[in-house]
């Protein structure tokens, strides 16, 4: 899968310097990105054989878990474009203030 934009990653890990979980949230981000980039998904339920504990939103809208569930990574899926956009990066509590269904990049 191709993922847009990996600098959103970069730019959230950059903005946790001085926190203590900052190496191991780089690590999980740079895990993530790894696979994500390796997979070949056709659909939504490709995405739960890699990740189990994805929340499939709909059919396009994915939220992952980073770092045991204190940070979520929303991303929207065009399986036909094999294409991922981030949309949304954060702690688990900032996760609870959004609606994951309208979110976009910049919100």
């Amino acid at each position: 899968m191709r993922i847009i934009a990996r600098r959103t990653l970069r730019e959230f890990v950059d903005r946790l310097a001085g926190h203590k979980d900052r190496l191991a949230v780089k690590a999980s981000l740079d895990a993530w990105f790894a696979e994500v980039s390796r997979a070949r998904w056709s659909s939504s339920s490709d995405v739960r054989t890699l990740y189990a504990t994805a929340s499939i939103v709909s059919a396009e809208r994915i939220v992952f878990n980073i770092k045991g569930n204190d940070y979520r990574l929303v991303v929207a899926v065009d399986y036909d474009k094999a294409a991922v956009w981030i949309k949304w990066i954060g702690t688990h509590r900032d996760y609870d203030r959004i609606d994951v269904t309208e979110i976009e990049h910049g919100n």
